[in-house]
This record gives structure tokens, C-alpha cells and sequence, in this order.
């Protein structure tokens, strides 16, 4: 299911150049400066124009490419990573290292009335120093005739079909909603692109209709200074995917409306280190426990003897986990050289190993002398 996630957002990249997230800024490492204030004010007044989501993960290119990456990189290959960049600047418009934020969205649907899971739908929105307009544009030059356009409320979407997932969808249903997607300006600089029926949601919200609740919000920006953070509530999706909440046609309230399984994870730098930190939601400080034990347990049986600072059981022995009050809290603090090691050691080319195979024997096989016995004489 991830490595499907991922061909579907490069499949929608692919299409537009680059499908990215909505307006902010960076965040001072002061939570309590006026600064802070004001850039947590423009975070949250940029991604409460988001509709409803289940899951939402938020990421911060700008630090990340500017701050980040030069740290976990050798200079070499930072000037050309930022000299693309600029080409890519010249070419389309868009120079990432300049793209405020992005947020990825998931949302899950009840049942159809036949009783068939519905498979979930994704969304992209994106905003930085671009033209939406001039993205759409060199789309439309890009599709052709691929592309067609429908008019929803005040804007027009570009639709398409990414072909290669529309033929899976055919054997397939889950894949369905993944097939056809659309981009659409939700304003000069910011693009939404997604699947279509969860787009069009996009432009509800910009309009001010069934926007995403301020607790989703404050869950998913609860550290200022994150690189990337995740939030969402899989109990829920669980509920309303099968059937517990009522089909789309019929549909009810839940008999139980618990936290339980709420979760919040998010990627800082502190210094030289990378800090990984996170929570979830346990109902109650027994079940908090009891779930911070077993995953422990689990973490130990996946983690090996491996001293290898560049393996991921090295980095996985750092994780610490332990429960306080309702919550499960994950906690662990990466050195910079172990990441940057570990990213490395994953971006080297693979050898390509060769066989050679025996040398074939040039002298000639003897063939196995025959004997003839000879009969005695007055023998029958």
C-alpha cells in the first residue's frame, strides 16, 4: 500500500512538474515570541481553508532543502542540487527550495449502499513563490488533448486520466478513485491536485464550506518548528471504511466515540541532531501502558546485534517509548553524521555483479575402450 501511495503521488507530480502545499512560513524556535504568534496565526489561517481529512501530513521544503539538506549532504552535491533547482526555476517557474509548505491529505468514505469499501482519496495542495495559473497552463501544453476541463463553482478543473492505474483499476476496484485526478488554482499562488470528487472538497473549503475541524489543525501543528509532521485518526477512517458509522446512503452515528489511536509524529533539528518525537492517543493511562510494553517488545524483536552506526536497527535502538498520562510518547535524537551516513550509503549506485562463467574444456573426451571377449573353442 505505501509503495502504491507513492506511485500515485509521483504520477501526479509527473503531471504537473510539482504538486505541493498550501501558504506559511518558517517557525522561530521561540514559542513564546510575537514572531511565533504571528506565523502560527498565518499557518493556521492557510490550512483551516483545507477540507476534512483523516490524515494529513505537513511538510516544510524550505527547511529541509535549506537547512537540512546542507547537512546531511557534501557541498558538491548541494551547488548542484541547488543549480537544478534554478534551471527548474527558468523552465517552469518553481524553484522548490522556495515552496512554503505542503500538506498531503487522505480521507476515507463510508460504505456504498451495496455494501463495497469505498477506497480512500488523496489531495495535494501547494504554495509558494510560483503562478498557479502558469502551472495549469504548461499542463495544458504538457496533456493536450489528455486533459479536459469542468467548471465547479467559480473555478476551472484540469482533469486527466493517468492511464497506466485506470487499466490496474479495471481488475482492481480499490484503484479506482486513484485513476482520475485534477489540478485547480485555489488562488494565485496556491495549486490543489488530487483525486477529483476530494478537489472539488478543496474548493468547497477555499469557499468556506466543510472546512477541517481546528483539532485536526492543532494536532497536526503542535511543533512550530517541524520539518515534517503527521497526524490523523485511524480509528475513525476504520470506523466510517466499514460500515460501523452507516453507508453512504443510510448513514448513522458511532456507538463509540473514543481518541483512542489519534496520533501526532513530526521530524526537528535541534543543534546537529535530528529529533523525532511523537504521541498517541491511549484512551486512559493502563491502556497507555500496556501499549507502550508491547510496542517496546516489538521494537526489540525487529532491532539486531548490528553495530553498524549505518544500519536502520542502529537508528531503531534509539527510539525510546513510554507512556505518560493517556499517551504513548515516542521519543529518539539522531546525530547528523548518522543520517547523513545512512543517506549515503542509499544513494550509492548499485554494483552490478558479473559472473564468469568456467572455461569449457578443450581437449577431447576419450570414449571408453571396448572389449570383445572371444569365444573357446566348443563352447555352445
Amino acid at each position: 500500500m505505501f509503495k502504491f501511495s507513492i506511485r500515485i503521488v509521483t504520477a501526479t507530480t509527473v503531471m504537473l512538474l510539482s504538486c505541493l502545499a498550501a501558504q506559511a512560513q518558517n517557525a522561530p524556535s521561540s514559542a513564546t515570541s510575537p514572531t511565533v504568534t504571528a506565523v502560527s496565526a498565518q499557518m493556521n489561517a492557510a490550512l483551516v481553508a483545507l477540507p476534512e481529512a483523516d490524515t494529513l501530513i505537513y511538510i516544510n521544503p524550505q527547511r529541509i532543502l535549506n537547512d537540512a539538506a546542507p547537512k546531511v549532504m557534501s557541498e558538491s552535491d548541494v551547488a548542484k542540487m541547488r543549480q537544478q533547482f534554478g534551471d527548474l526555476k527558468r523552465t517552469v517557474g518553481v524553484n522548490p527550495s522556495q515552496i512554503d509548505f505542503v500538506v498531503i491529505a487522505i480521507r476515507f468514505h463510508r460504505p456504498s449502499a451495496d455494501l463495497n469499501f469505498q477506497s480512500p482519496e488523496f489531495l495535494i495542495v501547494s504554495s509558494g513563490d510560483f503562478s498557479a495559473e502558469s502551472f495549469l497552463t504548461l499542463a495544458r501544453l504538457g496533456l493536450q488533448e489528455k486533459l479536459r476541463e469542468e467548471k465547479y463553482g467559480s473555478r476551472t478543473l484540469a482533469e486527466t486520466t493517468i492511464d497506466d492505474i485506470a487499466k490496474q483499476a479495471e481488475k482492481n476496484a480499490f484503484l479506482k478513485s486513484f485513476s482520475d485526478i485534477a489540478l485547480v488554482a485555489l488562488n494565485s499562488n496556491t495549486l490543489a491536485a488530487g483525486s477529483i470528487p476530494y478537489v472539488k472538497a478543496a474548493v468547497d473549503a477555499a469557499d468556506g464550506k466543510d472546512r477541517i475541524s481546528q483539532t485536526t489543525l492543532n494536532s497536526l501543528l503542535r511543533d512550530q518548528n517541524a520539518l515534517i509532521s503527521m497526524a490523523g485518526s485511524p480509528w475513525s477512517s476504520f470506523s466510517k471504511s466499514f460500515g460501523l458509522m452507516g453507508t453512504a446512503a443510510a448513514p448513522r452515528a458511532a456507538k463509540c466515540d473514543v481518541g483512542l489511536g489519534d496520533f501526532y509524529a513530526a521530524v526537528t533539528m535541534e543543534g546537529s541532531n535530528f529529533k523525532l518525537h511523537g504521541a498517541m492517543n491511549a484512551d486512559n493511562p493502563d491502556t497507555a501502558k500496556i501499549i507502550s510494553n508491547l510496542l517496546t517488545g516489538l521494537m526489540k524483536s525487529m532491532t539486531t546485534d548490528s553495530t553498524d552506526a549505518k544500519s536502520f536497527p542502529s537508528m531503531m535502538r534509539m527510539l525510546t517509548l513510554s507512556a505518560r498520562e493517556n499517551e504513548v510518547v515516542l521519543e529518539a535524537e539522531l546525530p547528523q553524521q548518522m543520517v547523513a551516513d545512512l543517506i549515503r550509503e542509499h544513494m550509492k549506485p548499485k554494483q552490478e555483479t558479473t559472473t564468469t562463467k568456467p572455461a569449457q574444456m578443450t581437449t577431447p573426451v576419450k570414449k571408453p575402450r571396448r572389449t570383445v571377449r572371444r569365444r573357446r573353442a566348443g563352447t555352445q
